[in-house]
């Protein structure tokens, strides 16, 4: 009777995820969609990202949408500003301890 999507999300380029983004902050913005949209969104948000980052993200995405007025919060696209442009290490920041003994 109830069929269940699984979404494999997985953007090898940063580009089409900020794209991807866009759009469905796009779609977020659309008015008397949010009763689907919202749930909708904030398990897309979990597929996207992966860990406990994406669990949080989703749960704020859903309470954004669900939550008339505050649609225009573009809550795919910082998230992907946060995790490809705040959060991104470079190799050479990484710092690997070693005991020399």
């Amino acid at each position: 009777m109830f069929t269940i999507i699984t979404m494999n999300l997985q953007f090898k380029n940063k580009y089409k995820l900020l794209a991807f983004s866009i759009i469905l902050d796009a779609i977020g913005l659309i008015p008397f969609i949010d009763i689907v949209w919202a749930p909708l969104s904030g398990y897309i948000m979990t597929k996207l990202y992966k860990g406990e980052i994406g669990k949080y993200a989703g749960i704020i995405t859903f309470i954004e949408e669900a939550i008339p007025g505050l649609d225009f919060i573009p809550t795919f696209t910082i998230m992907w500003f946060y995790t490809n442009v705040i959060k991104k290490t470079k190799p050479e920041d990484t710092i690997i301890e070693v005991d020399a003994e």
